[in-house]
């Protein structure tokens, strides 16, 4: 993962951290800020990473498959069920299972997948008999699980056994400065898929995406990039290259890259003042600057008033 902001760098020296305990770890943050991504670099660091690697999107299964989905089924155990077939637990033995937005399983399939981590084993559907599995869980949500709990649409246990290490992904609004990293690395990726010469990013680009919010993430920063090395000409990536519904949706835009500069400055200083709780010896340490430059930048910013 690109890392230049120093909160995501503290969540990637904690991922590493526990990647060779083999303890179940739980991702949140929104859509598209690279959960998955977080969850494969626990598995390449830790000791299943020769054992095969699964993500399963919970949300994308049908209701009435999700069980036979998770945990097999035997020949004959519903209609359809024509042979018997080993379920995704299975299938990552020895390696890492990643159960992505697992909000969405069903309240009463919850005990069963709480049984399972409990007890390293697993019921296929049709089976009174338990098949142990060795395999690590990492689990995903872009959702609130202690809001889900106490409105009873989480079960509170299974919270617990998956929440033993949690790690927060920010989302890319909160950690501007890795813009401009992702940006240069999608350019170089594919512009080596489409084999087209690398590019810089023009100034008009630069502005445009140091304003804008992302509100898909760095999933959406990928499409971005990937649309503007096919269509971009000439050595520069430019703002005309980039989508013309995102280019019109958001026409205010800075005019120029100088702008947009002082913009992301005042945004990442409130960003860590906010996160400091307002304590500027905090904030000045986290941004590298001694507090006399941190009052300076508040002020030429106008983030004072």
């Amino acid at each position: 993962m690109i890392v230049g902001s120093r909160t995501l760098a503290r969540i990637m020296v904690l991922a590493a951290k526990v990647a060779p305990t083999g303890c179940t770890v739980l991702i949140t943050g929104e859509t598209g800020t690279g959960k998955e991504v977080v969850a494969r670099t626990i598995h390449d660091h830790g000791n299943r990473s020769n054992g095969p690697f699964l993500a399963v999107n919970i949300s994308n299964i049908p209701e009435n498959l999700i069980e036979s989905q998770l945990f097999g089924h035997t020949h004959g155990a519903f209609t359809g069920a024509d042979s018997t077939r080993e379920g995704v637990f299975v299938s990552a033995e020895t390696g890492t299972l990643l159960l992505d937005e697992v909000d969405d399983l069903p309240l009463h399939l919850q005990p069963k997948l709480l049984r399972a981590l409990e007890m390293k084993a697993v019921h296929p559907v049709g089976s009174d008999c338990p098949r142990p599995v060795d395999v690590r869980i990492i689990a995903a949500t872009s959702q609130n699980l202690d809001s889900l709990t106490e409105q009873g649409k989480f079960r509170l246990d299974l919270f617990y056994r998956l929440n033993v290490i949690h790690l927060e992904i920010p989302p890319l609004r909160e950690r501007p400065e890795d813009i401009p990293l992702l940006a240069n690395y999608f350019i170089d990726r594919f512009s080596r898929v489409f084999r087209k010469s690398s590019k810089a990013l023009g100034p008009d680009a630069q502005a445009f995406m140091l304003r804008y919010s992302w509100p898909g993430n760095v999933r959406e920063l990928e499409h971005v990039i990937e649309h503007a090395v096919i269509l971009s000409e000439g050595d520069q990536i430019g703002l005309k290259d980039f989508p013309d519904e995102l280019v019109a949706a958001h026409s205010d835009y800075p005019d120029n890259l100088k702008q947009a500069v002082s913009e992301f400055k005042r945004a990442f200083v409130k960003s860590t003042l906010d996160r400091c709780h307002g304590d500027s010896d905090e904030a000045a340490r986290e941004l590298g600057i001694s507090v006399s430059t941190l009052y300076r930048t508040i002020e030429t910013t106008s983030l004072a008033s």
